[in-house]
């Protein structure tokens, strides 16, 4: 079973995503690397700074979280984990 991560920004996100998204994104590629994190990305249409992000455990998910510029410099407002029960997967995943 797969984790999903929600974000939602605090109101007036921008210019401390601005200040903060080069360590966001490197923890985001570090995360990656180590095979913890499947998948991350904004939502559109709004763009108001909610993000989604697959993990393939709780515990990363949460690692994740605790460590997170976005999270410890105030960019998140709030933020989930959800299990996510996967229906359609691709091949070996």
């Amino acid at each position: 079973m797969k984790h999903v991560l929600r974000y939602t920004a605090v109101e007036d996100f921008m210019p401390l995503a601005a200040a903060n998204g080069a360590a966001h994104v490197r923890r985001l590629h570090e995360f990656h690397d180590r095979g913890v994190l499947l998948m991350a990305g904004t939502l559109q249409e709004p763009m108001n700074g909610e993000a989604l992000a697959v993990f393939t455990s709780s515990e990363g998910a949460e690692e994740f979280v605790a460590g997170d510029p976005f999270v410890l410099n105030g960019v998140v407002a709030s933020w989930t984990i959800r299990p996510w029960d996967e229906v359609l997967a691709p091949d070996g995943g």
